[in-house]
């Protein structure tokens, strides 16, 4: 059977420095505005599938170090993410859409970090879009280092470990209870996660209607960015 283009993209991830471009998508979703569109459930989940083959790979380590340098990853992205709100948030509404970068998505977390507060840093990582825009908008805000370092740490923690963790587990239980692989059926996986997790997002995103909450949150980001003494 012929395999897929995602199927075939997640194989040649894995056998070309796996780890490394790994790396690099979780720490650009969760930590560069760019990376919005970034399938991190997915292939944290197809990872924990792959995890020996990355162990492997990485001078043969036991998996769990691979789950913690990725933990680490998200860590720092978020943290840049962070630092980058709290030092140019004026800039970023200066700045005009394009293909990369909607303002509205800004809007949006800060609504949600209006709602939840300091756990939107740990309910975020669930969330794809949000994710992204939530450590930039906690740095707008000015949250507590403190406070933002420890949301930081427990949601990316979390995060990692139920995607990478229900990844390797579900494939040990499906070869052993049925003796087939679910690297045979990687694509069908990921095109699942993605649906499951993104659909919902972008139906609130771009179809939800605006309440006056999202409103007051527009003024008030857009007041924020014009003092530059706040920001």
């Amino acid at each position: 059977m012929d395999k897929g283009l995602v199927q075939q993209f997640i194989e040649w991830i894995i056998h070309n420095g796996g780890l490394y471009v790994l790396l690099l998508v979780i720490f650009a979703e969760t930590g560069l505005f760019v990376g919005f569109f970034l399938p991190g459930d997915s292939l944290l989940f197809a990872a924990g599938i792959y995890v020996q083959d990355l162990s492997a790979a990485f001078y043969g380590v036991h998996f769990s170090v691979i789950i913690l340098l990725v933990i680490i990853a998200s860590v720092v992205g978020n943290s840049v993410g962070y630092w980058f709100g709290y030092k140019y948030g004026s800039q970023l509404f200066e700045k005009k859409d394009s293909l990369l970068f909607k303002k509205k998505y800004l809007y949006k977390a800060h609504d949600f970090y209006e709602k939840y507060g300091k756990a939107t840093i740990f309910m975020a990582k669930f969330l794809p879009i949000i994710r992204t825009f939530a450590p930039i908008v906690a740095g707008i805000v000015k949250m507590e280092k403190p406070a933002f370092t420890l949301f930081n740490i427990l949601g990316s923690t979390a995060w990692v470990l139920s995607m990478m963790l229900g990844g390797h587990y579900l494939q040990q239980w499906v070869e052993n209870e049925f003796h087939f692989s679910l690297k045979d059926h990687i694509e069908a996986i990921a095109i699942v996660i993605i649906l499951i997790t993104t659909l919902p997002v972008l139906f609130k995103l771009f179809f939800g209607k605006k309440d006056p909450g999202i409103k007051a949150s527009e003024e008030l980001i857009k007041d924020m960015g014009k003092d530059k003494k706040l920001l």
